[in-house]
């Protein structure tokens, strides 16, 4: 553990004239600087504004060797983190190994869906980094992916937003891209000076439980209903939903259990009554065998399906507002924390990591709001 005025030295990945570089950065201090003038062949980059030298086995430790009690070596930025998600199912992407090329079309390279693959990302996750990043690397089809360098990935994240993309498009484009410098190159935070968009901080949409209530009733048969009464009543994600087994309702406890949601993490989750209810009949009708919603041959129920179904059933009970799956959850969330229940619950059930994204729905609840009077209540208008 460094102490308060120690000195520090830490550690970039970079790539120069096409080879491996470890980068130095440092406050002006006499001291450090003698002994980095002592490594060997040592060079200032004013691209990156610090000094560099070739990135082997000998001179990490010479690094380490020589500043031994002299300053603090921050190496958090240049090892690599096995940071594999846990509790994935095994993932294959040889749908995308086997597809038709096209000549001067660039793709994916292998490494990068093996990568994938070991580290059990999601298959939507895996889907999304593949097609953004095959975009990325046909717009610099005549450069060497090594080649590539920050400035250029900043100005071409530039011409995304000059576009229009959306901030969730950048954020997944900036996320594919590192993906294969950081993790398939094993050069943790080389682009590391490459800022993302600003989040847009935009409420949660929700609707009333009686919207909730005709969405319901104008679903077309039990399955659709029960689609849309698992969505609000236990607060899942779509592909939480259609990732549910059999296996997983349970109910003796009447709990769900929630395997591989967000971020690998699992969890329980409510299992209403009458849902339970309508989940049987549903189970006699329709017989699924594997997963709790099942598509064509036993195979998994179609996300683009569930959207269709909630849209439909939203427009069939004449609400004007566009419904998705996931307003169903934001919903959920606002009528618990309406009702009195916990923030520190509502976490738990839908699956967050911090209250501090579960807090974002105290500003759309409106128990409280019902109790203040506006001023012009204290005006006679008459």
């Amino acid at each position: 553990m460094k102490h308060q005025n120690q000195k520090v030295v830490t550690l970039k990945h970079l790539i120069i004239s096409q080879e491996k570089q470890i980068g130095i950065k440092f406050y002006p201090d006499k001291m450090v600087q003698t002994i980095i003038k002592g490594l060997p062949e040592v060079r200032w980059s004013k691209e990156f504004n610090m000094a560099y030298v070739l990135n082997n086995k000998k001179n990490l430790d010479l690094i380490f060797n020589d500043f031994r009690g002299i300053a603090w070596i921050n190496s958090g930025h240049f090892f690599y983190k096995k940071n594999t998600l846990k509790g994935n199912e095994s993932i294959s992407l040889n749908q995308y190994r086997i597809r038709t090329k096209i000549s001067g079309h660039r793709y994916c390279p292998e490494e990068y869906l093996k990568k994938l693959e070991l580290r059990q990302y999601a298959l939507a996750t895996s889907k999304t980094y593949i097609k953004l990043f095959e975009v990325f690397i046909n717009h610099f089809k005549k450069w060497e992916l090594v080649q590539i360098d920050e400035v250029q990935i900043k100005n071409y994240l530039q011409v995304l937003v000059h576009q229009g993309k959306s901030h969730s498009y950048i954020n997944q484009m900036i996320n594919s891209i590192k993906f294969y410098y950081e993790i398939v190159l094993e050069m943790p935070n080389r682009f590391y000076s490459i800022e993302r968009p600003i989040k847009k901080e935009a409420l949660p949409k929700v609707i009333s439980l009686e919207e909730v209530q005709t969405i319901i009733n104008n679903t077309n048969n039990i399955k659709h209903k029960c689609i849309v009464s698992l969505l609000y009543s236990a607060g899942l994600r779509r592909g939480e939903l259609l990732n549910l087994k059999l296996t997983d309702i349970d109910s003796k406890r009447m709990v769900i259990l929630v395997i591989n949601g967000k971020g690998g993490k699992d969890r329980i989750t409510i299992l209403s009554k009458s849902v339970l209810e309508d989940l049987r009949f549903y189970f006699k009708v329709w017989t699924p065998e594997t997963y709790l919603f099942e598509g064509i041959k036993g195979r998994q129920y179609p996300g683009s399906s569930v959207l269709r179904i909630v849209e439909m059933a939203a427009k069939k009970a004449k609400i004007k507002k566009k419904v998705t799956p996931h307003m169903l959850r934001h919903s959920f969330a606002t009528h618990l924390l309406e009702a009195g229940t916990d923030l520190r619950q509502i976490q738990v059930l839908l699956g967050h990591s911090s209250t501090k994204t579960t807090e974002i729905y105290t500003q759309i609840a409106i128990t409280n709001i019902k109790t203040i009077k506006s001023p012009i209540e204290m005006l006679n208008l008459d």
